[in-house]
């Protein structure tokens, strides 16, 4: 084991490879106060990735109920228990506990579970599952905490800084790509042992029965390649994702017009999911404003109250209003956007142009009887 730098926890940690962050880092942040669990992203997905034999269970990415969805079942609840306790320093700036990698056993590289095959049989338990009972009359109200309440997870391969699937794979076919950092697994090299699947813990490496090698989400390199962003971003339809390319938050580094750098970094948005575990995870997510503080710490960091803060600001922020409506506005990849005059631009890596839209679009009123058709209209 050597030390590294991991941002997301404020501190050093040990990892079995040496630090080599890539030229780029692909990044996807998920606003979950807009998800309506449509699945279209994961049918997207599952039509252009795994549709062949020994993939049929193979959910490259899912959308989860939370607090009881989950696919395989139980996998956060599995690694959580295993890593055992877990705590922040007073400030909730630094992680005091261990990573899975610092936690694992002397034969293991990473604390982990495998789950069986049955657990993979229900991708969608648990949806639409509410913690507890709905009284009559009950909504949401952006200035409490809620009893009752449940959001979707949109969860795809996180392309982790520190991959636990990389440290485990004992053929070492598991590798991440320095012009993106996107991580990949070299088939012609894998040999099916599992490790991987086994070792991490958003358990988003499968097992496919048929080829005998292990498989996962390829951040949908070839898109990526040519500037667009990937499906499961492309055909989103609550446009509630944005894939770009994060930077560390460290001096010289973060720009302010680099979208995933303003939502992470400058503004305070967005937060990675049990950054606890040590991966320094490249997937960041706007929690949701109605659901359980304590349950949103456990999986998001102490900073959870703080980020829902900002969000309920954004009525008086146009730049971040304008950001958030160019999610789902372009297939391409923004690398840089600018909001001014009330219209949000987007540019791509070489400053052209891409898009450009209304931070708020015009309100038009109609009178409810149309004299011309005749009729009542019954949405104004």
């Amino acid at each position: 084991m050597v030390e590294v730098k991991n941002w997301q926890l404020g501190r050093n940690m040990e990892y079995p490879y040496d630090e080599n962050r890539p030229k780029k880092q692909w990044a996807i942040v998920f606003d979950l106060n807009k998800c309506i669990a449509c699945q279209t992203c994961s049918l997207a997905c599952k039509t252009t990735w795994t549709s062949g034999k020994g993939q049929e269970y193979m959910f490259w990415n899912n959308v989860e109920t939370k607090p009881y969805g989950s696919y395989p079942l139980a996998w956060d609840v599995n690694v959580l228990e295993k890593l055992g306790h877990q705590h922040w320093d007073e400030k909730g700036k630094k992680y005091l506990g261990k990573t899975i990698f610092e936690g694992a056993e002397p034969t293991e590289r990473a604390v982990h579970f495998a789950p069986q095959d049955e657990d993979w049989m229900y991708p969608n338990v648990g949806e639409d599952d509410c913690t507890g009972n709905v009284k009559y009359g009950t909504h949401i109200d952006i200035n409490k905490q809620h009893d009752e309440w449940m959001f979707y997870l949109p969860r795809t391969c996180a392309h982790c800084t520190y991959p636990a699937c990389l440290a485990s794979c004992p053929r070492k076919a598991i590798y991440k790509r320095p012009e993106d950092g996107i991580v990949l697994i070299d088939q012609s090299r894998c040999k099916g042992y599992g490790e991987c699947v086994k070792a991490c813990p958003y358990k988003k490496s499968m097992y496919n029965s048929h080829t005998r090698v292990s498989e996962k989400c390829v951040g949908c390199y070839p898109a990526v390649e040519e500037g667009k962003q990937p499906m499961c971003v492309q055909n989103c339809i609550g446009k509630i994702r944005i894939m770009g390319f994060i930077n560390p938050p460290w001096p010289g580094k973060v720009r302010k017009d680099n979208p995933v750098d303003y939502l992470v970094h400058e503004k305070k948005l967005a937060l990675p999911y049990y950054p606890q575990l040590g991966l320094e995870p490249n997937i960041y997510y706007i929690p949701p404003i109605h659901a359980s503080i304590d349950y949103l710490v456990q999986m998001f960091g102490p900073r959870v109250e703080e980020t829902i803060e900002n969000y309920k600001k954004l009525s008086k922020d146009p730049v971040a209003q304008g950001l958030l409506v160019l999610m789902g506005a372009t297939d391409r990849i923004i690398h840089k956007f600018d909001v001014r005059g009330g219209i949000a631009y987007a540019y791509d890596e070489k400053g052209n142009e891409i898009v450009n839209v209304p931070v708020t679009e015009p309100v038009i009123e109609r009178d409810s009887y149309d004299s011309k058709l005749g009729s009542i209209r019954v949405n104004n």
